[in-house]
């Protein structure tokens, strides 16, 4: 299948400044084309994966892929999508945040079988430019009355935008000519909300190099769910690509909690698997919704790609443990993990009576409810049911001297920490 039929196939083409020539040079020629991301955090989130998973399929094609880190624009911040000014880092933050999201997109795209993928940084190419010759080069060929018809800055001009944001555009299109004109980029793929500054760099690049400079645009539909709310929240917050801000049993759940209106959508936009396995999985949401395989299948896929066949096996085995809820076999950083945003107590070492340590803690409300709970086994204590009112807690009922689980009736679960 040829590469465009198939994003088509996927609804991952929003809009193409040139369609029809774009489709005549890919059945021709290996592409070389390119996606940002600015260094504004120290890890990507689950929505910035939409574009490079474009750009991945475009390279498993045997296109040639360049990944452009905004070591400059990421000094600056993109107006699109914001009402008000973003803060600006230190270089030193902006630095880190660099290094931070090249190891991921290494982590991610960078195999044996694609060695050919580039990174790049455009700082590279800014940090000597004056800005004498910033204006005479590149300010020269924009007008200003182009540049404020454009939505990403249309959009603000009520609330107002600074000239520093307001010359975010002109920094991008410099990216585009840049890598045009030094690896042969012919094509910038990108999210819907930056088509205004795709084109800008094309007006660009046919300034600089002649009308016939063959260079295209491409941009991926605005992901949103099926309840209209944004792509990639959970209760918590952003879905980070990075363990420590999000633990893979949190990102598989995420995956796994997708709404039956939604997950085939994100096989389409995330998964590598083909037209067939996707219908089929489409179809077993229609006939057996309740089985839910094509999340499961979705959960495992995601997982796998952006952490690994080992942190998906553990994600599972958090995940059937709490089903169960025999959480013995579980180690004390599965635990940490898999009760993360449950309700967490504190309590020291000292041994104690059960039923005191549930009320001084507020897992109960009172001694009476602990003692009737207890009696009629609703409290499991590190999976094990307990029925003793003589019971004490002591630092040898904890995972490692760390944690104590306790589970209240089928599915109301405590986290404490031993202090």
């Amino acid at each position: 299948m040829n590469i465009i039929d198939e994003l088509l196939w996927r609804d991952a083409i929003n809009q193409q400044t040139d369609a029809e020539g774009l489709r005549e040079y890919v059945e021709s020629n290996k592409i070389s084309l390119y996606c940002g991301v600015d260094p504004t955090g120290d890890s990507m989130h689950v929505g910035h994966l939409i574009p490079f998973m474009v750009m991945r399929r475009f390279q498993l094609s045997g296109h040639n892929p360049v990944i452009l880190i905004g070591g400059a624009t990421g000094t600056i911040g993109d107006p699109s999508g914001r009402n008000s000014e973003r803060q600006l880092q230190t270089m030193e933050q902006v630095q880190d945040n660099v290094d931070a999201l090249s190891a991921q997109m290494k982590k991610l795209f960078f195999t044996e079988e694609n060695s050919q993928l580039k990174m790049v940084n455009n700082y590279d190419w800014t940090k000597e430019l004056s800005i004498l010759d910033f204006l005479r080069e590149y300010g020269k060929n924009f007008n200003l009355n182009t540049m404020l018809a454009k939505d990403t800055v249309a959009s603000r001009l009520e609330t107002g935008i600074s000239f520093t944001e307001f010359s975010y555009q002109i920094l991008q299109s410099m990216d585009f000519l840049y890598l045009f004109k030094e690896e042969d980029v012919r094509l910038q793929i990108g999210g819907a909300d930056q088509w205004g500054n795709i084109t800008s760099g094309l007006d660009l690049i046919r300034k600089k190099e002649g009308h016939e400079a063959k260079a295209f645009g491409l941009t991926i539909p605005l992901m949103l769910k099926s309840d209209g709310t944004k792509f990639g929240k959970s209760a918590g917050g952003a879905i980070w690509l990075d363990p420590a801000k999000t633990t893979p049993y949190e990102f598989f759940q995420f995956w796994l909690n997708s709404d039956d209106r939604d997950v085939v959508k994100y096989l389409k936009y995330f998964t590598f698997l083909s037209k067939e396995e996707i219908d089929e999985l489409a179809q077993k949401v229609e006939s057996d919704p309740g089985k839910r395989e094509a999340q499961r299948v979705l959960a495992a896929e995601m997982t796998k790609f952006v952490h690994s066949e080992a942190a998906l096996e553990q994600a599972i085995k958090i995940s059937e443990a709490l089903f169960s809820g025999d959480v013995r076999a579980l180690t004390a950083d599965e635990i940490e993990a898999g009760f993360k945003d449950m309700p967490t107590f504190e309590s020291s070492k000292e041994t104690k009576n059960l039923v005191d340590w549930l009320v001084d803690l507020g897992i109960e409300p009172s001694k009476r409810q602990a003692r009737e709970d207890i009696t009629k086994g609703a409290i499991l204590m590190n999976g094990e049911r307990v029925t003793d009112l003589e019971t004490n807690v002591t630092a040898e009922n904890s995972f490692d001297g760390k944690f104590i689980i306790i589970r209240k009736g089928k599915k109301n679960y405590s986290l404490v920490k031993l202090v």
